[in-house]
């Protein structure tokens, strides 16, 4: 089965709620066991000092996990976050961030995945971040 782009922007429209929607996340690419997607920079998103949230980041970490394992699957199913661990390495300020999933390990029950965030344009992440999802259906 095909698990496009498109398909995975239904699932963020379909299964989010409003406030992870305001972040404006696209899905640019989906793959077998891969999904990228896009943070649009906004001031709205800045805290002091002028640098992205890391709270934003982390959330669109986990947000694109969905996605990514959605892909790998086949197809959206009922999950949910066990685990998150994020390091953030340098401030994003005024740039997009390409949010790079892979699905390391997908089980029957549970499913792993290392996240990058980089800045549009830039050589080096951001952050990067692990997860550990429950897969409930």
């Amino acid at each position: 089965m095909t698990f496009s782009p498109a398909d995975a922007d239904k699932i963020l429209a379909d299964n989010f709620a409003p406030w992870v929607l305001a972040l404006g996340l696209t899905v640019q690419e989906t793959g077998e066991r891969h999904a990228v997607l896009r943070l649009p920079w906004s001031e709205g998103l800045a805290r002091d000092g002028g640098g992205l949230s890391g709270q934003a980041m982390m959330a669109a970490a986990d947000t694109a996990t969905v996605i990514a394992i959605s892909a790998a699957r086949g197809g959206y199913g009922p999950m949910t976050t066990v685990q998150q661990s994020t390091s953030f390495q340098r401030p994003v300020i005024g740039a997009d961030v390409l949010v790079h999933v892979r699905v390391t390990k997908l089980g029957k029950r549970m499913a792993f995945a290392d996240i990058t965030l980089t800045p549009e344009g830039a050589d080096e992440p951001a952050a990067t971040a692990s997860t550990v999802y429950a897969l409930l259906g």
